[in-house]
This record gives C-alpha cells, sequence and structure tokens, in this order.
C-alpha cells in the first residue's frame, strides 16, 4: 500500500490546524470530529471559486469491512489499499475503527460517517453546493438528487447510474469532469469506488470526491437510515445486519476485524 502523503493540506478556517495523521493497521486515519471534517471539505469547495483553479481530493471513510477486503489479496484489493492511502482525508466511519483506535494506538478517534458528512456539507452550502450522484442502480441516483435538491437546496451537476464498466470509466469521468461539480458522491460498493474516484482523480477535477455507498440509496428513499439511537453509539451496522438478510455476511468479516486487533495488541 502507498504511503500516508506528507504533503496533505494542514489548514482550516480560523488559523486552526489539522490534526496529524495516524496510521492504523498500515491504512491512514485523521483523527478529525465530523466539524472539523465539514470545515476542510468545505474550505477545498470554496477554494475552487476563490482562486479560480480546481484542485482534486478524495475522501475515505474507513470502516473495519474495508480494512478486511484489502488484507484478503489480489490485484483489486491491492488498488483499494493504494487508493485509501492516497486520499487525502481518512475518516473513522464506525465504531469499529474507534475501538481499533483505543486498543492499539491509545487514541479516541471521532467518526465522520459518510452519510453526515454528505448531508452536512448539502446543509451548510445549499444552492452554492453543486452535486454529481454517480452510482447504485438505475433510477435511484436521479431520485437521490431531486429529493437533495428539494431538502437541502443544492443544485444537480449531473447523475449516473453505477451500471457500467471499466471500459466506459473514461466517458463517465469526463461527464463528471465537464458537469462543473463542486462535490461527487461516488456510490458504487467498497472499492469500486474509492479506485475509481483515485484512479481518474486528475480527469474527474471535482474539489470534493467521496464514496459514499448506500448514501444516494438512504436520499432516494430506498433504504432505510438507522436510527438516531443506533448512529449516536456508532453501533447502525448492528442494525442494518440484523434487518437485512442480504448484510449477514458481514458478520464474518467484523468478527474476523475484531480477531486481528487483538492479536495486533498482543504482538505490540
Amino acid at each position: 500500500m502507498a504511503a500516508p502523503s506528507s504533503a496533505l493540506p494542514t489548514s482550516l478556517p480560523g488559523g486552526l490546524e489539522r490534526p496529524e495523521r495516524l496510521e492504523l493497521l498500515g491504512f491512514p486515519l485523521d483523527p478529525v470530529s465530523l466539524e472539523t471534517a465539514l470545515d476542510l471539505l468545505s474550505g477545498w469547495i470554496t477554494a475552487a471559486p476563490a482562486s479560480g483553479a480546481r484542485t482534486p481530493h478524495t475522501v475515505v471513510t474507513l470502516n473495519p469491512e474495508f480494512i478486511m477486503q484489502c488484507r484478503a489479496g489480489g490485484p483489486l484489493t491491492s488498488e483499494f489499499a493504494q487508493a485509501i492511502g492516497k486520499a487525502d482525508l481518512v475518516t473513522a466511519d464506525g465504531v469499529g475503527i474507534v475501538w481499533a483506535a483505543r486498543q492499539l494506538l491509545n487514541t479516541e478517534v471521532p467518526r465522520a460517517p459518510g452519510f453526515d458528512l454528505t448531508v452536512g456539507l448539502m446543509k451548510r452550502h445549499g444552492a452554492e453546493l453543486s452535486v454529481f450522484f454517480l452510482g447504485a442502480k438505475p433510477g435511484v441516483a436521479e431520485a437521490a438528487a431531486q429529493k437533495a435538491h428539494e431538502q437541502y437546496g443544492v443544485r444537480v451537476a449531473g447523475v449516473h447510474n453505477g451500471y457500467f464498466g471499466p471500459d466506459d470509466d473514461l466517458r463517465v469521468a469526463e461527464l463528471v469532469r465537464d458537469s462543473g461539480a463542486d462535490l461527487l458522491l461516488t456510490a458504487m460498493g467498497a472499492a469500486r469506488q474509492e479506485i475509481f474516484n483515485e484512479y481518474w482523480r486528475e480527469v474527474l477535477n471535482v474539489p470534493v470526491m467521496m464514496g459514499v455507498g448506500g448514501v444516494l440509496d438512504v436520499l432516494a428513499g430506498t433504504a432505510n437510515l438507522a436510527p438516531a439511537w443506533t448512529r449516536r453509539l456508532g453501533v447502525e451496522w448492528v442494525w442494518r445486519v440484523a434487518g437485512d438478510r442480504k448484510r449477514w455476511g458481514r458478520a464474518p468479516a467484523l468478527a474476523r476485524f475484531v480477531g486481528l486487533v487483538q492479536q495486533e495488541k498482543r504482538k505490540g
């Protein structure tokens, strides 16, 4: 996996310093709160029109399944690990990462989940924010875009479903580029979405590009957001797994992650 970048932007609004990047199980992790992450992303978005130049940034919301998928081996997962390593911001998506950081680094890492980052940016910027909705099944991106516009006032730069192969990657990347979007929400599943954002970073040329998994389904209303109490505790994955038989296959990966953390703790 590529080493975490040592030249990451450090400035935040108000002259605040960005927290130093950590390394967890060989992966980069930025110990930023939700508000700090939103400040950073907002800064990248607003810097583009202010400077007249657009600098692309990728965002990864790290969870235990990402780590276990990368450690499974094979060329796809190797690319996945590299995409995470090159990301400009890597936040703790779930309680599993928070727990692992506490166990292995003796550090309390705040959570900044993908859904909260997405909605937070939309609430902050409203009609000033231009968003491209990419991924999910046909019709979902359109529904997500319409509801996001109705609820938060964001401008829809474009939509495209996630049912396209590598041969169409360049075409889609150019479509996103030509839209002039400030924010790209890529929902094509773990690995595929992060690799796409990183590989086509310079072509996409979007100030903030984030892999968001099922966020488009939630925005579209085709999937339910976990109850507020589970999200406050950081255990919404338990609610999702228990309520959706398709997700039951996630449990073994989470169990292996717990075993991995315990093994690393014994070594250290």
